[in-house]
C-alpha cells in the first residue's frame, strides 16, 4: 500500500490548535503521512501568544535537508516563516529539491494579533516564495497586504486574486472567514481563467483557532494523494467546516476547531 507523505513548514503552536500540530493532526485524519520542518518556536494557548522564538538559518535548512536528501513528500505546505531570511531559504531549497506542490498559507497575524511575519518579509514573499505557488491560500488581511489593495467586496476578492495570480500562483483562495457576519461565508477560488465560489454557513463560535492552517494542511494532504486542485480544495473546506460546527470547547480564548469532526462524521456515515 502506497503512502502518501506531506511537508509542513512551519512554526510550532504550544497550544496544539495550529501551526505544526494542527498541520500534522490534519495529514493524519486525512491519510498522508506528515513531516515537519519548525521555522519558530511559540509559546501560546487560547487566550494569545507569549512569546515567538525563530530558529536560525541554519537549523532550519538542515532539517529540510534531513527531508530532501531521503524522504518524498509530494506536497509542501508553508505557514509561519516569519522573516525574510526564513523565506528566502525555503524558496531556495523547495527549487533545490524540485517539490512542486507548494501550498503557501501566508500566515501573518495571530487570532489575538501578535504579528507572526516581519512586516518586511511580506515583499520577499511575494518575490521569492509565490512564483513557485502552486496554491495560495489568504484570508481577507492578508489578501489586502500582499495584493496592496482594501478588499470591501466580492469584487474586491477577485481583483486581489487577479494580482495573486500574476504574481505566479497558479492557483489562488481567497477565504471569507473575515467577511462581513451578515452574510454567507465564500471562499472565492482563482485558476487564471475563471472564478469558483464555494459557500458554507458561517458559524457564530470563538474556536476557530488554526482555521487557515488547518485548510491549507488538508488542501497539502489531498494533494499529496493526486487529488485534483478543486476537489482537495472542496475536501478542505468540508474537513474545516466540520472541525469549527463540531467544536471541542477547549480553554477560555480562542479555542481549538476539531480535527477529529471530519472523520468521525465518515464513520457514522
Amino acid at each position: 500500500m502506497r503512502r502518501y507523505q506531506a511537508l509542513t513548514i512551519a512554526g510550532s503552536d504550544s497550544g496544539g490548535g495550529a501551526g505544526i500540530q494542527a498541520d500534522l493532526k490534519t495529514f493524519q485524519e486525512l491519510g498522508t503521512y506528515g513531516m515537519s520542518v519548525i521555522t519558530a518556536v511559540t509559546a501560546q494557548n487560547t487566550l494569545g501568544v507569549q512569546g515567538i522564538y525563530p530558529l536560525d538559518a541554519e537549523a532550519i535548512s538542515c532539517q529540510i535537508e534531513s527531508i530532501g536528501e531521503d524522504l518524498e513528500p509530494s506536497a509542501v505546505k508553508t505557514g509561519m516563516l516569519f522573516s525574510a531570511e526564513i523565506i528566502k531559504i525555503v524558496a531556495m531549497k523547495v527549487k533545490q529539491y524540485n517539490w512542486h506542490n507548494l501550498i503557501i498559507d501566508p500566515v501573518m497575524v495571530a487570532k489575538g494579533g501578535s504579528p507572526l511575519l516581519q512586516q518586511e518579509a511580506i515583499q520577499t514573499l511575494i518575490t521569492y516564495l509565490l512564483p513557485l505557488a502552486l496554491i495560495t491560500t489568504p484570508n481577507i488581511p492578508e489578501a489586502e497586504l500582499i495584493a496592496k489593495i482594501p478588499i470591501r467586496t466580492l469584487s474586491d476578492r477577485e481583483k486581489a486574486a487577479r494580482i495573486l495570480h500574476q504574481m505566479g500562483s497558479r492557483f489562488v483562495v481567497i477565504k471569507g472567514g473575515h467577511g462581513s457576519s451578515s452574510e454567507p461565508l465564500v471562499d472565492l477560488i482563482y485558476d487564471g481563467e475563471q472564478f469558483v465560489y464555494l459557500e458554507s454557513k458561517r458559524i457564530d463560535t470563538k474556536h476557530t483557532h488554526g482555521t487557515g492552517c488547518t485548510f491549507s494542511a488538508a488542501i497539502a494532504a489531498e494533494i499529496a494523494q493526486g487529488k485534483p486542485v478543486l476537489e482537495a480544495i472542496r475536501t478542505a473546506k468540508a474537513f474545516i467546516q466540520a472541525a469549527i460546527e463540531d467544536k471541542l470547547g477547549i480553554g477560555g480564548g480562542h479555542g481549538p476547531t476539531n480535527h477529529f469532526a471530519y472523520r468521525d462524521r465518515q464513520r457514522l456515515s
